[in-house]
This record gives structure tokens, C-alpha cells and sequence, in this order.
């Protein structure tokens, strides 16, 4: 690798350089205009960053996901730095329940303040769907979401963009119901904006209940 490396440096680099040495030793002088006066554009300054949030803000942000009797005794815990990372703990908890703060970006220019808070059954859930396996469930799970989600598809559970027909949807406040038998889920409806519950990723092992609890706002979908 390193002489097949030295030899397309000498192909890209050593070479046009002697060419265009011995094309100006032959060539005409050719007059150039004068230098402009005009002072040089500056650069435009590049936009800063967003600042992260510290762990105190996570904690505050995580337990803003579920009402206060749940979140203040839940364990909080902070998403991976990298993708094949662990969760940080940011503080521990006496009530078996596991709070996140706003997730990282998961998806291309798709972001939000998401917290979310994870009952025991729901915490099994989604270390499966991090591994891609389906979830094994011996009862029924509770999750709250009540500043919303920043966006996902209503069909695919792995989906990472909008498209126009994986029902891209973003949810308003809510709570997440978890079923260990999916087919209890047949009785509701699928559609975001039917004003009520619907099904989000039926027909999947991740299939679950969503539960609006806003009064004021509905799921909102990109128009076709």
C-alpha cells in the first residue's frame, strides 16, 4: 500500500509540477493586469455550534417527560455518546422507573425536545429494538412522552427519514401502552389523527399503543 501510495503521488503531484515548469520556461511572458486594489472579502464566521446540555439540564429536561410523583424517584440516564456506546447514568432512583432526556439526533436533520420515561416492561422494549430482536413481555408497559417526539414513521419501525408512504408522524404529548400480546391491539385504529388512540407499527413485534394526552394539539402528518 505504501509504494502504490508513493507512485500516485508522483502521477498527481510530482509530475504536473514539471510540466508546468518547463511550459513557462518556454512560454511567452504574458502581461497581467494590475492587482486589484479592493480589499479581500472577509469569511463569513461559521455558525457556532449548539451548546450541550449539562448533566444537571438532562436531569431537569429527562424529568419533564412524566408527572412529577413518577419522574422524581425514576433513575436517569443519559443516551450513548456513539452509536455503539451504553446509556450514562446520571442519577439514581428508588421507583424502578428509567427517565432519558432529548434524544441526540437519530435522524438527518431531525431533532426535538424528547425526553421520555420507561416503566420496567418498556425498558425490556427497548433494549429489543436496540438489538433489532423481538421484545419478550410478561405484562403490560407504561411509557410517557409529554412534551411530544421530534418524528417517526407510523409503519416502519427502523424508518430514519419521512417518505411518501411510510406515515411519517409527529406526536403531541403522550403515553406509550405496551400489550405482551400485540393482537390486543386489533380493536384500534392506526390512523395518527383520528383524535384518539391509534396503533403505531402494526403488524410488527414493536407495536404499541399511542395514548394523546393533549387536548389542544393533534398528530400532525405531511400532507401528500
Amino acid at each position: 500500500m505504501i509504494r502504490r501510495a508513493n507512485l500516485l503521488f508522483a502521477i498527481a503531484v510530482v509530475i504536473p509540477i514539471m510540466l508546468i515548469a518547463w511550459y513557462s520556461s518556454v512560454a511567452e511572458p504574458v502581461q497581467t493586469a494590475p492587482a486589484s486594489k479592493t480589499p479581500a472579502t472577509t469569511p463569513e464566521k461559521a455558525t457556532p455550534a449548539p451548546a450541550k446540555m449539562t448533566d444537571m439540564q438532562k436531569i431537569a429536561d429527562a424529568m419533564s417527560a412524566a408527572p412529577s410523583g413518577i419522574s422524581k424517584g425514576a433513575t436517569i440516564m443519559d443516551w450513548p455518546d456513539t452509536p455503539n456506546g451504553k446509556p450514562r447514568q446520571l442519577r439514581a432512583g428508588t421507583n424502578g422507573w428509567v427517565c432519558y432526556p432529548a434524544m441526540p439526533e437519530m435522524h438527518p436533520g431531525i431533532s426535538g425536545d424528547d425526553p421520555m420515561c420507561l416503566d420496567k416492561s418498556w425498558q425490556a422494549w427497548v433494549e429489543a429494538y436496540m438489538s433489532k430482536t423481538p421484545p419478550k413481555l410478561s405484562s403490560s408497559g407504561i411509557a410517557y412522552m409529554l412534551k411530544g417526539d421530534a418524528g417517526a414513521s407510523n409503519t416502519d419501525p427502523f424508518a430514519m427519514t419521512p417518505s411518501p408512504t411510510n406515515q411519517w408522524v409527529t406526536s403531541p404529548s403522550h403515553t406509550m401502552v405496551l400489550y405482551p400480546d400485540t393482537k390486543m391491539l386489533d380493536g384500534f385504529p392506526t390512523d395518527p389523527k383520528n383524535g384518539g388512540p391509534w396503533v403505531m407499527w402494526k403488524g410488527t413485534p414493536y407495536a404499541h399503543l399511542m395514548v394523546p394526552v393533549s387536548t389542544t394539539k393533534a398528530a400532525v402528518m405531511p400532507s401528500k
